[in-house]
């Protein structure tokens, strides 16, 4: 691939919060997010809303989390864990993959989480990043993180 832009905009934020079914209520009952995937595992209970299209807001839950309230001062807020970026096609995904691999900002490890599959980076601020390709837009069979495939 050439290089074009690749993606298509933002897939998710993901923030974390002290009180996720408060999350939950405020995102759905002001701004009619639908809820499509609610989760608890050892480490932390969250969901997935849908917002518009594809995009969703991922709120995270994890008692020790010293970011469960984020902050006033601007600035240092503290409150966002990671934005995933949205690509069009498998082809787009494939080529940042492996542009963000060479480069040594991934290690390449795919991740299927039903409607998409995801592979994470970090850029050169230290900031981690995801990106995310979605092959069923009714984001129906979300489910939790399963490894996938790495590169070998």
């Amino acid at each position: 691939m050439t290089n074009t832009q690749l993606t298509t905009g933002i897939n998710h934020v993901a923030i974390m919060t002290e009180d996720l079914d408060r999350f939950v209520a405020f995102y759905t009952g002001v701004f009619g997010a639908e809820v499509v995937f609610t989760g608890t595992n050892p480490h932390f209970r969250h969901a997935i809303l849908r917002v518009g299209g594809v995009s969703v807001l991922h709120p995270l839950q994890r008692p020790d989390r010293r970011h469960g309230r984020a902050s006033a001062a601007v600035l240092d807020r503290g409150h966002l864990d990671h934005v995933a970026l949205d690509v069009p096609t498998r082809a787009a995904f494939d080529e940042l993959r492996a542009r963000l691999v060479a480069r040594g900002a991934s290690d390449g490890a795919i991740t299927d989480l039903g409607p998409k599959i995801s592979f994470w980076f970090t850029d050169p601020d230290g900031m981690t990043g995801e990106v995310d390709w979605v092959h069923e837009p009714s984001l129906a069979g979300f489910h939790d993180p399963v490894p996938v495939a790495a590169v070998g």
